[in-house]
C-alpha cells in the first residue's frame, strides 16, 4: 500500500487507529476453543467489530509462531480474510526481524509475498545490509525500532555516544540507506517527550507507537509531539481492545474501546 492511501484512509475515517492481534488461546473467551481454529474466529470477529474505526491491523508474530504450524494457519487466514475483505486497511507483521542479507531477504519474501503484508517491524542492530532487503519492495514498508517504550530501551536506545544518544543515530543513519523513503519507525508512547527532537530528523516518516493505553502512554502528548501534517503517525493498542472482555462480549466490548479512541482521535484531527 502506498503512504498516500494510508493517509486518505486516516483522513476519510478520522482516525489513526492500529488494532494489534495480539491473539493468546490462554486469554481468549474459553467458547471460541471449541471452534476449529479459535484464533482465527478470535480474530474474525474482532476486525468485523473494530474496522470502522480502524486504519491498521497489526498481528504479532510471536502469538502465531508458537502454536507451530497451526498458529501460521491462523495467520495466513487472517490475513486472506484482511485482504479480501478491507483491502485498504494497512497491515503490520509485527516480526522485529533482522539478519544478515540473504536471511533477511527471506523474511521480507516471507511477509510481504507469502503473507502479502504492507509492512513488518525490523530490528536495526545489524545494520544496512540486514534492513536493505526489506526496502527493495515497491510500495511496502519496513518499520524501523527506533526508541521503544519497555525499561530495557536504557541499556542501548539511549545511551550517549559523542553527545547524540544511539536511537537519534540509528534514525540518522537510515535515512541514508537505500530506498530509505520506504522506511517507518517504532516510537514507544511513553516517550512522548522525545518526539519534537525526532521529528527534526525524520519530519515525514509515519510512526507506529505502541504503549497507549495499557502500557500508560498519553495519547494526547503523542499527538502533540508527533504529528505532522500528514499525520503521520498509527496510535497501536492491543490488549485494551482485543481483551476489553473476555466473555460472550468480547466482540461488543472490543468494538467500544474502538470506538472511545477514534473519537478521541478525531476529537484531536478536528482541533487541528
Amino acid at each position: 500500500m502506498k503512504t498516500a492511501a494510508l493517509i486518505a484512509e486516516i483522513r476519510k475515517k478520522n482516525s489513526f487507529l492500529c488494532v494489534g492481534l495480539d491473539t493468546d488461546k490462554a486469554k481468549i473467551p474459553s467458547f471460541l476453543l471449541e471452534k476449529e481454529d479459535p484464533i482465527f474466529e478470535f480474530n474474525k470477529a474482532i476486525i468485523e467489530a473494530t474496522h470502522k474505526y480502524a486504519v491498521a491491523y497489526k498481528p504479532n508474530i510471536a502469538f502465531y509462531e508458537a502454536e507451530g504450524i497451526e498458529g501460521w494457519k491462523s495467520l495466513e487466514k487472517t490475513m486472506n480474510y484482511l485482504n479480501t475483505h478491507f483491502p485498504e486497511i494497512f497491515t503490520i507483521a509485527d516480526a522485529k526481524r533482522g539478519d544478515i542479507g540473504n536471511t533477511s531477504d527471506r523474511y521480507a519474501k516471507t511477509f510481504f509475498d507469502t503473507f502479502a503484508f504492507d509492512s513488518v517491524t525490523v530490528a536495526p542492530y545489524m545494520g544496512k545490509d540486514s534492513v536493505e532487503p526489506f526496502l527493495e519492495y515497491q510500495d511496502k514498508h519496513t518499520i524501523l525500532l527506533a526508541l521503544t517504550s519497555n525499561p530495557g530501551a536504557e541499556d542501548f536506545q539511549t545511551k550517549r555516544v559523542e553527545e547524540k544518544s544511539v536511537f537519534q543515530i540509528v534514525l540518522e543513519t537510515s535515512k541514508t540507506w537505500k530506498n530509505s523513503e520506504n522506511l517507518m519507525y517504532v516510537i514507544g508512547a511513553t516517550q512522548a517527550s522525545a518526539l519534537a527532537d525526532i521529528r527534526q530528523i525524520i519530519p515525514n516518516a509515519f510512526l507506529l507507537v505502541p504503549g497507549v493505553g495499557a502500557q500508560g502512554g498519553s495519547l494526547a502528548e503523542v499527538c502533540k509531539y508527533g504529528m505532522n501534517r500528514d499525520i503521520g503517525l498509527l496510535v497501536n493498542s492491543s490488549r485494551g481492545i482485543i481483551y476489553a472482555s473476555q466473555k460472550e462480549d468480547f466482540a461488543k466490548a472490543a468494538e467500544e474501546e474502538a470506538a472511545r479512541l477514534q473519537n478521541e482521535m478525531k476529537s484531536i484531527l478536528n482541533g487541528l
